[in-house]
C-alpha cells in the first residue's frame, strides 16, 4: 500500500482506516501499546467520497424523514452578521475600510472603481475571454428579455385596471471573490437588472487579498454588462453598505446576488429596508440523479463541478443501482486526486457529499423535492419524464449533454439559484426582483354604480365605516346631480 491513511473511523466497534483508494480493516488486539492490525479490504467507496445513506425499503414520510438538511449556521454566524451590519450603519465609508482590512486582508482609501479601470481591464484580458464574455452576456440578455412583461388591462363591468412593470430605480449587485473569480456572476446579476431597465446598477466585489483590486476578468464583465458603479467591497459589510449608504454610497432598492452563508444571512437582515429576491443564494449545492445509462465520470465531474466552491455546499448522488453508486465513487477517486481544486471539493464531500441508494426512479424524484436543491441534474435514459415529477429545484438539466455548468456560464438564465432548501418557494434571479407591478385603475360611471354596493356591503362587513362612507359620499353626490 502505497498511500498515506486519510481517515481513521469506527465502523461496528470495528476500526477502519481509509487511504488513497483502499480501505483496511482492523482486525487485531486494541489494547493499549499493543499495534493495531489490518487486512486488505476490498477497493474504497462511499466511505471516503461520498456519505452513502440507504434509504431502500423506506415509503413516504420515513423515506426522507433522516436525510440530513442545509443549516446556515444558526445563531453564531447571525450574530456576527448582525454585528457587521450595524457597525458599518453607525461608521459608514469608514467602518467598512476597518472591515475590509479585517476581512479581506488590505486597506483600501477609497473602494470606487472608475470607469476607465474596467475599459481597461476589458482590453487587457485575453481576446478569447473576451469573446467568451460577450457570447455568454448575449446569451443571458437575449433570455431575459424574453422574461419582460407588456402593460396588459382589462376591462370588467366599467373598471379598466392596467399592470405596468416599473424597474426600481437603484440595484445592488453581489459578485463573490475570496477562493475564486466570478466574471459570470457579474453577467449573471447586472445583465437581468439592465435588462429591466433599472437605471444605476451598483456593483460590489470583494478585493483581492494580495492586490487589493478586483481581477481583471470581473472588472471586464462589469464592462460588458454594463455597471454602473464598482465598489471593492466584499462579504456582509458590502451588503449594508448598499443597504444603509454611507458617505460616498448611496443606498439601493434592491441587492442581488450569490455568496457564502454570511452574505447570504446578511441580505435576509436587511431584506424589508430593501428588496431582496425570495430565495437564500448561498453555497453551491447539487444533485445528480444516475442510472446504469449515465457515464460514470460524467455523474463524478460534474458533482465536483459545485463542490469545488468550497466547504458549506452540498453534492448529493441518487440512484437506484449500487453499481453506479460503486462507479461513480470510483470515478471519484481518480479524478478528485487529479483535480486543481482538490482540497476544496474535498472539504464540501466531507460534510456535504452524499449518495442516497433508493428503490426506484419515483423514490429518486421523492428525495430530490425533500432536499430542493440549486442544481438537479437527471442522467437516465428517461430524462425527461422524470424531469416532470421535480416540483423543488433552482434549474433542472435534462441527459448527459447538459452538465449544470452549461447553466453557470451560458444557457442564459441566471445562475444565481435557491439554495438551503429554498427552491420549495423560491426561484432563479429573474427581471421581476428588479421591478415592481404597478396597477393603474380607472372607473366610470357604470362601473362605480356597480361597484359601490358590494364595497359598502364589504366594508361595513369589516367595520370599516369609513371605507362604506367614501362610496356611499360619492353616490349621494351623483344622485344630487342628476
Amino acid at each position: 500500500m502505497n498511500h498515506w491513511p486519510r481517515i481513521c473511523s469506527r465502523s461496528s466497534g470495528r476500526y477502519v482506516l481509509l487511504t488513497g483508494a483502499w480501505w483496511l480493516q482492523h482486525v487485531g488486539p486494541t489494547e493499549t501499546g499493543k499495534p493495531l492490525q489490518f487486512k486488505a479490504g476490498r477497493p474504497l467507496a462511499s466511505y471516503v467520497v461520498l456519505n452513502r445513506i440507504d434509504l431502500r425499503g423506506r415509503n413516504g414520510d420515513e423515506l426522507v424523514a433522516e436525510l440530513p438538511r442545509p443549516d446556515p449556521g444558526g445563531e453564531g454566524p447571525t450574530e456576527a452578521v448582525r454585528a457587521i451590519l450595524a457597525e458599518v450603519r453607525a461608521g459608514g465609508d469608514s467602518a467598512v475600510r476597518s472591515l475590509t482590512e479585517k476581512f479581506d486582508g488590505v486597506n483600501i482609501a477609497d473602494s470606487r472603481v472608475g470607469r476607465e479601470a474596467l475599459l481597461e481591464a476589458l482590453a487587457s484580458i485575453p481576446s478569447e475571454l473576451a469573446d467568451a464574455l460577450t457570447e455568454a452576456a448575449e446569451a443571458v440578455r437575449t433570455f431575459h428579455v424574453a422574461q419582460l412583461r407588456d402593460e396588459h388591462t382589462v376591462v370588467r363591468g366599467g373598471i379598466s385596471v392596467t399592470g405596468r412593470s416599473v424597474p426600481v430605480d437603484r440595484a445592488g449587485c453581489y459578485v463573490p471573490g475570496g477562493r475564486g473569480v466570478y466574471p459570470s456572476s457579474v453577467l449573471m446579476t447586472v445583465i437581468p437588472a439592465r435588462v429591466a431597465g433599472v437605471p444605476e446598477i451598483v456593483l460590489c466585489v470583494p478585493p483581492d487579498r494580495g492586490t487589493g483590486k478586483i481581477a481583471p476578468a470581473t472588472l471586464a464583465a462589469a464592462a460588458i454588462a454594463g455597471a454602473d458603479e464598482v465598489r471593492a467591497i466584499g462579504g456582509a459589510q458590502a451588503i449594508a453598505a448598499m443597504a444603509y449608504g454611507t458617505e460616498t454610497l448611496r443606498p439601493v432598492d434592491v441587492i442581488a446576488g450569490p455568496g457564502n452563508a454570511f452574505v447570504a444571512l446578511a441580505k435576509r437582515e436587511v431584506a424589508g429596508l430593501v428588496g431582496v429576491p425570495m430565495a437564500f443564494a448561498g453555497p453551491s449545492e447539487i444533485v445528480v440523479i444516475a442510472d446504469k445509462t449515465a457515464p460514470a465520470d460524467f455523474v463524478a465531474i460534474d458533482l465536483m463541478v459545485q463542490a469545488e466552491h468550497g466547504p458549506d455546499g452540498l453534492a448529493w448522488l441518487v440512484t437506484w443501482d449500487e453499481t453506479v453508486a460503486d462507479a461513480v465513487d470510483a470515478a471519484l477517486v481518480r479524478l478528485v486526486a487529479e483535480a486543481p481544486r482538490r482540497s476544496e471539493i474535498e472539504s464540501t464531500f466531507a460534510s456535504g457529499g452524499f449518495c442516497a441508494l433508493v428503490d426506484s426512479p419515483e423514490a429518486a424524484i421523492a428525495v430530490v423535492n425533500h432536499i430542493a436543491a440549486e442544481h438537479v441534474e437527471i442522467i437516465t435514459d428517461d430524462a425527461a419524464r422524470l424531469s416532470a415529477g421535480v416540483r423543488h429545484a433552482g434549474a433542472v438539466f435534462l441527459g448527459p449533454l447538459a452538465p449544470a455548468s452549461i447553466g453557470d456560464y451560458v444557457a442564459g438564465p441566471s445562475h444565481v439559484l435557491p439554495t438551503f432548501g429554498t427552491a420549495r418557494f423560491g426561484s432563479a434571479l429573474t427581471v421581476d426582483d428588479f421591478t415592481k407591478q404597478v396597477h393603474v385603475v380607472e372607473v366610470t360611471r357604470a362601473g362605480f354604480d356597480a361597484a359601490a354596493p358590494v364595497v359598502a356591503a364589504i366594508a361595513d362587513a369589516e367595520g370599516f365605516a369609513t371605507h362604506a362612507e367614501s362610496v356611499r359620499l360619492r353616490t349621494r353626490a351623483l344622485e344630487a346631480e342628476s
